[in-house]
């Protein structure tokens, strides 16, 4: 039977042990991030990785591992939100604080108070690994609810009509809430990132 390294090319071969230990601690924390539960994201990581057990053959070496793994986790989350459908109580200060924080980045006639910087070449931008990690820490300091509902449209990429029905929302609650995470997002890259002369 085939086994993890057997995918690999040969260059790139390591025990099965080190592979997988590689991927947990990554795996693991975007399924926390998501889930914001960590018996299930330790399930979901789990399956995961018996999945690559399972089935090495099927990784085919299209990508790197981590992708593939990453791959394979999004749709163990998908899978486990569609599972849970209860609605997660969130803290209604942290969503106010929130509102006000956007609320001070404008004018009263809806003008920003101070524009946006421009962005340099997104391509570019997106080559550097470093800015992954930006936008990880950005990520995680969104309000819960925000974080939540960002990665699922963005990474899981579930429908509005699925997030509001998970997050027992209307689709309007939803657009303002993802509307807000992408502002907070673009603030904090535009403070940690892309900042003049970089």
């Amino acid at each position: 039977m085939p086994t993890l390294d057997d995918s690999l090319p040969a260059e790139t071969r390591m025990p099965m042990h080190d592979a997988l230990a590689d991927l947990q601690r990554p795996l693991q924390r975007f399924a926390m991030l998501q889930l914001r539960d960590r018996a299930l994201a330790e399930d979901v990581v789990s399956e995961t990785m018996l999945a690559l057990l399972e089935r090495p053959d099927a990784f085919g070496n299209r990508s790197s591992l981590r992708t593939y793994a990453t791959g394979i986790l999004k749709h163990k989350i998908v899978d486990a939100v569609r599972r849970r459908r209860r609605e997660v109580s969130f803290d209604e200060g942290e969503e106010s604080a929130a509102a006000d924080a956007i609320d001070g980045m404008f004018l009263a006639d809806g003008h920003w108070v101070e524009p946006p910087r421009s962005w340099p070449s997104p391509e570019r931008s997106f080559e550097q690994a470093q800015f992954f990690e930006v936008l990880q820490v950005c990520i995680d300091r969104l309000p819960a609810r925000l974080s939540r509902i960002f990665m699922m449209r963005e990474w899981l990429e579930l429908e509005s009509a699925e997030i509001c029905t998970e997050l027992a929302i209307s689709d309007g609650n939803c657009r303002v809430l993802l509307y807000r995470a992408r502002m907070q997002l673009r603030e904090c890259l535009g403070t940690g990132w892309f900042r003049e002369g970089t």
